[in-house]
């Protein structure tokens, strides 16, 4: 099996949690190293690796995959650098901060024959793969109305600084909002137009931490949200067909447990607790139920399983530049539409 040389180029909370973890598992990557501006953690956590003092010795090394998990305004600059030096690349969401970094980035990815993967993992998640096995099966009929909730309680200011500057990429749009947009592109398509209402709620914030993004679409209406003041959350995801209903919570275990330290190769990883199974009512063959229903499991590696393919065997990539770009553009006319106070025909 062709082993792909990979490096991150951090080694805090995402690298550590997110990637470290499914690379050092896989068979078919080999986790060299990370750049590691001020403590040396990977060396500990994995002995054998290297941990870099600059970004240059990092893409000068033989690497041939680079996970970019910085901060979201340095995704463009490393990204390119990473290209330029003939890496692959994955680089978490947002791709960019801006619609033409993005484009740029995949002409320049096509130019060097590289590829570019964006990770979003939540596709990955148990929550969301059920949800879309409910939609794909035509069990709701006609889709009419779906929201899609990324709710949580945390009023403090975050620990990592730079995720509270204001400067564009930063706030919960960018953050969070990713997520709900790639979700509802994923499941509905591309809408015709939105309105965003965009809030801050912290006091001495400089980072909005609250929106509300309505997305129209010929015969369906999609409302993403997401807040940090919600302290008993509303299911993840709400969808009403012209048949029925499907309710979810947002319930996938895999983050607590990666922040635990436990590695997906337990058995069982990523198996909900039965407690959050959702709620399917609709009619099926002329008769109504209203019941539980199995969840999918939960598992990231299907992300890198997927990378590993496209890079070692050509295979089409799982997340494609386009899509990302398509997030980011959504992203560009929410802050428009709220600027505006208008809806924003896309």
């Amino acid at each position: 099996m062709q082993k792909i040389k990979t490096a991150l180029l951090s080694y805090g909370m995402s690298g550590k949690v997110f990637h470290a973890p499914f690379i050092h598992a896989h068979p078919g990557f080999e986790l060299t190293g990370a750049w590691e501006r001020s403590n040396k953690n990977i060396q500990n956590d994995y002995p054998g690796t290297k941990s870099y003092a600059s970004l240059e010795e990092l893409l000068a090394d033989d690497i041939d995959l680079v996970i970019v998990n910085t901060p979201n305004i340095t995704h463009f600059e490393y990204a390119k650098k990473a290209l330029l030096a003939g890496k692959h690349i994955v680089v978490e969401k947002p791709l960019t901060v801006r619609v033409s970094e993005g484009e740029e980035l995949k002409k320049l990815a096509e130019q060097q024959g590289k590829l570019i993967c964006p990770y979003q993992n939540r596709r990955w998640n148990s929550d969301y793969k059920t949800v879309k096995r409910i939609l794909d099966s035509g069990c709701l009929g006609d889709i009419v109305e779906a929201e899609i909730r990324y709710d949580r309680y945390t009023p403090a200011f975050s620990y990592k600084k730079h995720k509270e500057t204001g400067e564009t990429g930063t706030g919960i749009v960018y953050d969070l909002g990713s997520h709900l947009i790639d979700q509802a592109l994923q499941l509905f398509g591309k809408p015709e137009s939105l309105f965003a209402d965009i809030a801050i709620t912290r006091e001495g914030s400089l980072t909005d931490d609250y929106v509300e993004l309505l997305l129209f679409y010929k015969d369906l209406r999609v409302r993403l949200k997401s807040g940090f003041f919600i302290r008993e959350p509303l299911p993840g995801y709400i969808i009403y067909g012209k048949k029925g209903a499907f309710l979810k919570n947002r319930a996938d275990v895999q983050e607590d447990d990666l922040l635990k330290g436990i590695k997906p190769t337990v058995a069982n990883w990523g198996v909900e607790p039965e407690s959050d199974q959702g709620l399917l009512h609709t009619e099926i063959d002329g008769k109504v139920i209203r019941e539980k229903v199995p969840t999918e499991t939960g598992d990231y590696m299907g992300y890198f399983e997927a990378l590993y393919q496209s890079i070692a065997n050509g295979k089409p990539l799982a997340v494609k530049a386009e899509e990302s770009i398509a997030v980011v553009n959504i992203i560009e006319k929410a802050f428009e539409s709220h600027r505006l106070k208008k809806v924003i025909e896309l």
